[in-house]
């Protein structure tokens, strides 16, 4: 249970994790988050208990040990999985298939509730649908084929498809707004594509000057949402500010290798977190010169979230240029190791409350119910 994780080893290599969503109005803490699985011969989705609703207290274990609620096989690769809300989860899969999968709570099983098999192809073949973003009860994918297509989980057929959104692969997608998302792709360009607009042509494309680093992974900040980051090949992390220019703001070294997921924390955007194939997870935190948390410094917005204070609505300047300026020379950006040292992939990682968990290619999911946000 080292650095406050509990850890569970699975028979199989963890792709993807994500918290069940849980209400703003409540001071609940995540109890239940999903995974996928990659490179083995039966890949799964599953869904996972942490134990805080009065399920602690089981033999075989730690309080907190995750403990395995139900799974159900999954055709090909899980490379992108994301809840459409409390009871349903979307996948994309190496195959091409968008699924929506329904978690019964009632009975502990899983069943697929709609897939749109091939929804990503090629003329003679399957491409990968390699990220999913939804806002019930609209989805949006992406895939190797560069095509972005729009569903409706209560429609059968496809609501939109840009066909030739990207001559390279688009490796993740996010939405800057209701109705504009931003993908990142494979010659390490970020490209904005408004849906009110007709046209299938970006209205935007921001892009590293010089060399063309892959970017596998963006996010968005929660209450800015002109600064997103992303992280791709090289390791490194960048945060650009949409609105301000087509490269980025600042660049930070991260990691060692490939960087596969970062998420601004959801409540708390003081805090950001990274996980790479070089086998860390790492915790980012941004500080005002005069060290007091800069979410304190604008008036407390009185809605909390356990104990991380919501950052106020419009946002904080301190907070923003510190992550604009990645300045770590004046203390301003802290970086800290959350795993215990391993050699093998943290691919996917999600944070929600003071609720992290992560997945790797050990076969390990790894839980740490106090994170310092």
């Amino acid at each position: 249970c080292a650095n406050g994780f509990a850890d569970e080893y699975v028979s199989q290599k963890i792709s993807k994790t994500r918290w069940r969503p849980v209400s703003h109005s409540s001071l609940q803490q995540p109890d239940i988050f999903a995974t996928g699985s990659w490179d083995n011969e039966d890949n799964k989705i599953s869904f996972w208990s942490i134990g805080n609703n009065g399920t602690t207290g089981m033999d075989d274990g730690f309080e907190g040990d995750p403990q395995l609620l139900c799974e159900h096989k999954h055709d090909g690769d899980v490379l992108d999985l994301q809840f459409l809300d409390q009871d349903r989860i979307v996948t994309a899969s190496s195959t091409g298939a968008v699924t929506i999968f329904r978690h019964h709570q009632n009975s502990q099983t899983i069943s697929v509730s709609q897939s749109w098999a091939r929804a990503h192809r090629y003329p003679c073949d399957n491409a990968p649908c390699t990220g999913v973003v939804c806002s019930s009860p609209e989805i949006v994918t992406v895939g190797e084929d560069g095509r972005i297509i729009v569903f409706r989980a209560d429609q059968e057929g496809v609501v939109r498809v840009i066909e030739n959104a990207d001559s390279s692969t688009i490796h993740a997608v996010t939405y800057l707004r209701t109705s504009e998302i931003l993908t990142v792709n494979s010659i390490g360009q970020l490209k904005l594509f408004d849906f009110r607009q007709q046209s299938n042509s970006p209205s935007q494309i921001l892009s590293l000057s010089g060399d063309r680093v892959p970017l596998h992974c963006v996010d968005r900040h929660p209450n800015q949402q002109h600064i997103v980051a992303t992280g791709g090949q090289d390791g490194m992390l960048c945060v650009w500010d949409v609105r301000q220019g087509n490269t980025p703001f600042s660049l930070m070294e991260a990691h060692s290798a490939e960087m596969w997921e970062v998420h601004f924390h959801p409540s708390n955007p003081d805090h950001l977190f990274t996980c790479s194939e070089d086998g860390s997870l790492l915790h980012w935190e941004t500080s005002s010169p005069s060290d007091m948390p800069s979410f304190l410094q604008g008036g407390r917005n009185n809605s909390m979230i356990s104990r991380s204070a919501m950052a106020p609505a419009g946002g904080n300047q301190s907070l923003i240029n510190a992550w604009l300026s990645g300045d770590s020379s004046k203390g301003r950006l802290e970086t800290t190791h959350m795993l215990p040292s391993q050699t093998l992939s943290v691919n996917s990682l999600d944070v929600l409350g003071q609720c992290l968990v992560c997945g790797t290619d050990g076969e390990a999911i790894f839980v740490n119910r106090q994170v310092p946000v």
